[in-house]
C-alpha cells in the first residue's frame, strides 16, 4: 500500500484529498502544519510526501528544507497557488521533486503521486551502494552517503549520492546531462535541468578543501569529475 505524508490546513480542501487518495488504496496520513512532520515521518515512513506550501507556522517550503538537511530523502510534491518561477524555482531548492499549482485536478494529484513513488523506487534499486571510492584527497563512501575529506566528513542526501556516483563510476569521462536528468530526475524538463545545476554546485562545495577533485562543466554537453 502506497503511504502518503499530507500537510494542508485547509479543511474541505484536506477532507476531498484524503478521501480520494484513500479511496484509491493509499494510507494517508494528514497534518495541518509541518511543526510535527519530522518527527512523524520517521514514525510513519511514507513514500510520497504531499506538501501545501502556505501552513501556519512552518511552511511546506521549510518543511522541505529541514527534511534534506535531516537526511530525509522521500520524494516531495508541493502544493501552491504560487505560479512565478521563482517560486517554482524555490520549491526545488526546497527539497521539492515536484510541483503542482492549485486548483488541481484529483486525477493529475494521483498521478503525480504515483510517478514520484515510481521514479523513487527505481532509483533505488538502480543505485545499488559500491564500496567506498578514493577521488584524489577525499573517500567517498556511497553506501554510508558521506565524504570523506582531508578537514571533515561531509554528509550527502540520496540524490547528492546517486549524482556523485554517476560522476565518479565514469572518472576522466563526459557525462552528460540527459544521462544524468533521465537517470535521477526521470526526465530532462527545465525545472529538473535547473535542480541539476544546483546540486552540481553542492558537490563542488564539498569538495573545495583540496584541489585534488574537479567537477567540470562542458557547457551545453554535461561534465567530467578529475581527480589528482
Amino acid at each position: 500500500m502506497l503511504k502518503v505524508l499530507y500537510l494542508e490546513d485547509e479543511p474541505s480542501l484536506a477532507k476531498i484529498v484524503v478521501e480520494t487518495l484513500q479511496s484509491r488504496g493509499m494510507e494517508i496520513l494528514h497534518l495541518k502544519t509541518g511543526e510535527r512532520a519530522l518527527e512523524t515521518v520517521q514514525v510513519f515512513h511514507p513514500d510520497v510526501c504531499v506538501f501545501d506550501v502556505m501552513l501556519p507556522g512552518k511552511d511546506g517550503f521549510e518543511t522541505g528544507v529541514q527534511f534534506r538537511g535531516a537526511g530525509v530523502e522521500t520524494p516531495i510534491l508541493f502544493l501552491t497557488a504560487k505560479s512565478l518561477t521563482e517560486d517554482v524555482l524555490k520549491g526545488f531548492k526546497s527539497g521539492g521533486n515536484d510541483y503542482l499549482k492549485k486548483p488541481f485536478s484529483l486525477e493529475e494529484l494521483i498521478v503525480r503521486i504515483e510517478n514520484l513513488h515510481h521514479l523513487h523506487s527505481r532509483e533505488e534499486e538502480a543505485f545499488k551502494r559500491p564500496p567506498e571510492i578514493k577521488l584524489g584527497d577525499f573517500t567517498f563512501d556511497p553506501k554510508k552517503q558521506i565524504i570523506q575529506g582531508p578537514e571533515k566528513v561531509q554528509s550527502l542526501s540520496f540524490r547528492e549520492t546517486q549524482l556523485l556516483l554517476m560522476l565518479a563510476s565514469k572518472k576522466g569521462e563526459i557525462v552528460s546531462r540527459k544521462d544524468i536528468l533521465d537517470t535521477i530526475w526521470g526526465d530532462d524538463h527545465f525545472f529538473n535541468s535547473r535542480n541539476l545545476d544546483v546540486y552540481i554546485t553542492r558537490l563542488r562545495g564539498y569538495f573545495k578543501s583540496s584541489d585534488s577533485v574537479q567537477i567540470i562543466t562542458l557547457k551545453g554537453v554535461g561534465y567530467r569529475l578529475c581527480t589528482d
